[in-house]
């Protein structure tokens, strides 16, 4: 047995690294989202047909996600990051030269795959490097890294499109995107070099989905994680659509997307730190739900720009505080060899909650209208953030004691 290879990296500077990596990954595959609804549409689509081309991209991310977390250590963490970008950044391309909105179908899809593979994998990553006692504000710096993206993104997308049209949002998201690949390649350091003791590999099988199944606090991770993505991917779908018809123009669009980004990314380390004080982090998702609930209704009856950048501050701040607590949540409520299977539901709840209401709610909003949309989904993301309140109550780490029942 060789002994264990020397760890020149420090966990600050390796936890840089995947926030630099995770920065430039959402900063080139955001500049699309609020673009591609409108281009879809200038294509002919409908908005059914606008809601199946994001749904086709969510539908593979989701499917995708939780099988490729359970076998991330055993592909290689960084490999399989790496084509998850490479996949990305070729989607991207390839937008650039669509002519139809059945292409953009199939190449969503594709580009739900690339997510699948990078997203898993990193958050796995992180945890893997990140003492249990620093989760929460580990979580916090990396999803505050991924939320700067989220929101630079979308905002220079809607002013790249207003200045050059659709094509150059496409052929600049690539662009950033492969530069993020080689960033990956040359300073991101293999997993078993740097993880402490070595990274485990999960065990794979029905018995582990059974376990799962019995872990009602992680389901309920993963419920509160899916009902506040549910809100999330009426935002990322149809608010550009809606915002449009109440007169708002491309850059202001994108500037709703850059406000609620900001805000979700300058809430994350305060919200981080927090998460790691508090004596169970469950408090904090539902109290963030709640808030999401409550910007989805005033989106929904929003009449000018500044009513739609009130709600993204608010809508902002409670993302933050919800998805800081619930993925360290989930990690929580696993043993170490099972981290690839949370971050692998974690994420598939995160594109599938966003893939049934873009693909459900299309047609509900093709008869109702926007604001009535927007409301129904308030309405259903408040009875998940229920639901998923039941399932994290009473919650103990792996290896302790169970409450006993009053």
């Amino acid at each position: 047995m060789t002994s264990e290879p020397a760890r020149p990296y420090s966990y600050y500077t390796l936890l840089c690294i995947c926030c630099g990596i995770v920065l430039g990954c959402y900063f080139g595959t955001y500049m699309r989202f609020p673009v591609v609804p409108l281009f879809a549409q200038s294509l002919g689509a409908d908005t059914v047909l606008v809601g199946v081309i994001n749904a086709a991209f969510l539908l593979a991310a989701g499917a995708l996600s939780l099988p490729l977390g359970l076998i991330a250590t055993r592909l290689g963490m960084k490999r399989l990051a790496g084509i998850g970008l490479l996949i990305l950044a070729a989607s991207s391309f390839l937008l650039a030269v669509s002519h139809t909105p059945h292409q953009l179908i199939w190449i969503y899809l594709f580009s739900g795959a690339g997510l699948a593979a990078f997203g898993p994998t990193t958050m796995s990553y992180v945890a893997g490097i990140s003492p249990p006692t620093h989760l929460g504000r580990a979580y916090g710096w990396y999803t505050t890294a991924l939320y700067v993206g989220m929101s630079l993104g979308p905002a220079a997308g809607g002013f790249v499109a207003e200045a050059w049209g659709f094509p150059m949002v496409f052929i600049l998201s690539g662009l950033s995107i492969f530069v993020t690949f080689w960033v990956t390649f040359f300073f991101l350091p293999r997993a078993r070099h740097v993880m402490p003791g070595g990274h485990q590999h999960s065990p794979i099988g029905r018995a582990v989905i059974r376990e799962a199944l019995k872990n009602l606090p992680l389901l309920g991770s993963w419920v509160a994680t899916g009902g506040g993505c549910f809100g999330l991917g009426i935002v990322l779908t149809f608010l550009p659509l809606h915002a449009h018809e109440r007169g708002l123009s491309y850059g202001q669009i994108g500037l709703i997307f850059a406000v609620q980004g900001v805000m979700n990314a300058l809430s994350r380390l305060p919200f981080g730190h927090l998460s790691d004080r508090v004596q169970n982090r469950s408090l904090l998702v539902i109290l963030g739900l709640l808030g999401v609930v409550a910007s989805l209704a005033g989106y929904g009856i929003s009449r000018r720009p500044m009513h739609f950048n009130l709600c993204a501050v608010a809508m902002g701040l409670s993302m933050g505080l919800a998805f800081t607590s619930v993925a360290a949540f989930s990690v929580e409520t696993v043993l170490p060899e099972f981290r690839g299977l949370a971050m692998g539901g974690y994420n598939s709840a995160i594109y599938l909650g966003m893939m049934v209401s873009s693909a459900g709610l299309g047609p509900i909003i093709g008869r109702i209208g926007f604001e009535d949309g927007f409301l129904i989904t308030a309405f259903i993301t408040l009875l998940i953030t229920g639901g998923s309140c039941l399932l994290m109550k009473n919650f103990s780490p792996p290896g302790t004691p169970a409450p006993k029942a009053s």
